[in-house]
């Protein structure tokens, strides 16, 4: 039997739904080694050097969470990797590729750059970093 109290929660968690939907996808955070050794195997992957607090940031997530969602190739093709800037900004790895600031996204295929964008946020700069990282896989 559905009682009102069931029925007004079932709508509520429809209700929800969307919400759910546009959420942040999962973040595969780097550790140090992470991105490495991916470089070391010559996997095509994208770094994020991000920052909780950052809105550039944010915006740079909400467009390739948007990209991957609508071309679920992209993540076949390229391990997307999240560099905490609080944590790393001033490791290794952030010295080594010559990285400027947080909000600053960067292609490698192995220890080769593809491409980058720093502080870019248009969907089309983003998908263009995305594309190549497709075409470098050979997807």
């Amino acid at each position: 039997m559905i009682t009102r109290r069931t029925l007004l929660a079932s709508s509520a968690a429809l209700l929800a739904l969307p919400l759910a939907a546009q959420a942040e996808m999962a973040k595969l955070f780097y550790t140090p080694g992470l991105a490495e050794q991916d470089m070391a195997d010559g996997r095509v992957i994208l770094l994020d050097f991000w920052a909780s607090w950052c809105s550039t940031c944010r915006a740079q997530v909400r467009v390739m969470d948007e990209l991957r969602a609508e071309n679920p190739a992209y993540d076949a093709a390229i391990r997307f990797i999240t560099v905490d800037w609080d944590e790393y900004g001033e490791g290794e790895l952030s010295k080594s590729l010559n990285i400027p600031r947080r909000s600053t996204l960067v292609l490698l295929k192995g220890k080769t750059e593809l491409g980058r964008t720093v502080a870019g946020t248009s969907r089309e700069e983003i998908k263009a970093l995305l594309d190549a990282g497709l075409a470098a896989a050979g997807a």
